[in-house]
């Protein structure tokens, strides 16, 4: 199993037609064909000092192994998403292995 988190901080002026592209982009990156489970959304409303909910969207998706990552990574729309890197001030990526 491979694991891909991100985590985008959106810029604070940005339309409301910018963050509905963002949205449906970055949603429809859960569903490409080498993701097995996926999922994109904004910080769930949990309140303890530890957890970080600066963030303004999440997106975390599963793979059966490394090669399934690598597809994504070069998959068209995946490419298309990164076209609005204008949008966020900082994105951090976390994977791991299971």
């Amino acid at each position: 199993m491979f694991v891909h988190t991100v985590y985008f901080w959106l810029k604070p002026d940005i339309t409301a037609a910018e963050k509905a592209e963002f949205v449906r982009r970055g949603s429809a990156l859960a569903s490409l064909p080498s993701v097995k489970h996926g999922w994109f959304g904004v910080p769930a409303d949990t309140d303890r000092p530890i957890i970080d909910r600066t963030y303004s969207y999440g997106l975390a998706v599963v793979f059966e192994d490394e090669a399934g990552h690598d597809a994504y990574q070069v998959h068209p729309l995946h490419d298309a998403f990164r076209e609005l890197h204008g949008l966020w001030t900082q994105v951090k990526i976390y994977d791991f292995e299971g």
